[in-house]
């Protein structure tokens, strides 16, 4: 179903230092990035060995759910900012970049959305993609890396309360699902652990995009780059799926009804 370039496939000779440091400077930019990268040297080794292979610099981020059932402006000025980053390393290697959003199903049902909207607004950003972006559902990646709890080991070094912590704000502004918003935020953080090890294994050679702070790294893959940047443009990080949509209000899920009524 997934797939990364294979490492035995035929390999140029080694990448031309000049090319990665300029395809680094493509997107490594304060138009797109909130804070330096998690890791500069291992970027730069992932782009180098992308290019070895004559192989798109690929991007591999997770695409969330708010409170409406359709996608609309907000989710459409995000992939266009998307868009012109990747050309910008277009502009200087032919290969390009390559884009992988993953759906994050999970959450969406964690947080007590409807499986009804869940679907219709994963069809609705399928539609906004195009073929420019590959979409795909979190969950079929994690049952596809065949990752389990066994698989998380030992989280301590940057501490379960602590992470914890952090994410219980979000939770009580996004949790709907049972218990308290500490209890969504506890079990939203274990699944992190399964899924991040997921995508590790399954986008083995890709730069991982977000839209959160380096506060949030521990949530994410931890062999991989990370890429902190805004979300629609310079100066804005709240996720557009969370942002309000002025023409969709019609397009609000029977969740948010619930909370309103």
């Amino acid at each position: 179903m997934l797939f990364q370039f294979a490492q035995n496939a035929e390999k140029l000779e080694y990448p031309d230092k000049k090319l990665v440091a300029d395809i680094l400077k493509g997107f490594n930019t304060w138009r797109y990035k909130r804070s330096q990268p998690s890791d500069i040297a291992l970027l730069q080794e992932f782009i180098g060995q992308a290019v070895a292979f004559g192989h798109p610099i690929s991007f591999v981020l997770y695409w969330g759910k708010g409170l409406r059932a359709q996608s609309g402006a907000n989710e459409r000025a995000c992939l266009n900012y998307l868009s012109e980053m990747g050309s910008r390393i277009s502009e200087v290697y032919g290969p390009g970049a390559q884009f992988d959003i993953l759906y994050t199903d999970t959450h969406a049902m964690l947080n007590g959305h409807r499986p009804a909207d869940i679907e219709e607004y994963r069809k609705c950003l399928v539609a906004d993609c195009g073929d420019d972006f590959r979409v795909w559902r979190l969950s079929e990646v994690v049952t596809a890396s065949k990752v389990t709890d066994r698989d998380v080991g030992d989280v301590q070094p940057f501490g379960v309360e602590e992470m914890v912590s952090r994410l219980v704000g979000c939770a009580e502004k996004w949790y709907l699902g049972h218990g308290r918003a500490i209890d969504g935020a506890t079990r939203y953080f274990w699944m992190n652990m399964v899924e991040r090890i997921a995508v590790e294994r399954t986008f083995p050679s890709s730069v991982f995009v977000t839209f959160n702070g380096a506060e949030m790294r521990p949530l994410f893959p931890e062999g991989l780059p990370v890429f902190y940047m805004y979300s629609v443009k310079k100066g804005t990080s709240i996720k557009p799926w969370f942002m309000d949509e002025p023409e969709g209000t019609l397009a609000q899920s029977g969740i948010a009804q619930a909370v309103s009524a």
